[in-house]
């Protein structure tokens, strides 16, 4: 039986399907945690507890599998690549604002 992609992880962005998203599952692509805040539709750096949804229980490893009942997979971008570089960053930034020579 063949499973549609429902979501995306939170790390690598490889495409998951509803079996992936199993308590103890793991992406295929990067074996990161897929039943966790960072995957969560819920999940909101910032709000109380990092997450939308006001009744959540608290998880403090946001990226480790939970027990989370409001659980909905989300889909994310995939996480640091070479434009998060900080010095790529940085020498974009000198060559923005360099003087006209």
């Amino acid at each position: 039986m063949h499973y549609p992609a429902i979501g995306r992880c939170w790390h690598c962005g490889t495409e998951l399907t509803e079996l992936d998203y199993a308590r103890e599952a793991t992406c295929p692509g990067c074996r990161k945690a897929t039943h966790c805040c960072r995957n969560c539709r819920w999940y909101a750096p910032g709000r109380a507890n990092d997450c939308a949804e006001p009744v959540a229980e608290a998880v403090t490893y946001k990226d480790r599998a939970n027990f989370c009942g409001y659980f909905e997979p989300s889909f994310p971008q995939p996480a640091a690549g070479a434009q998060d570089d900080p010095d790529a960053l940085r020498q974009a930034a000198e060559d923005l604002f360099k003087d006209g020579q």
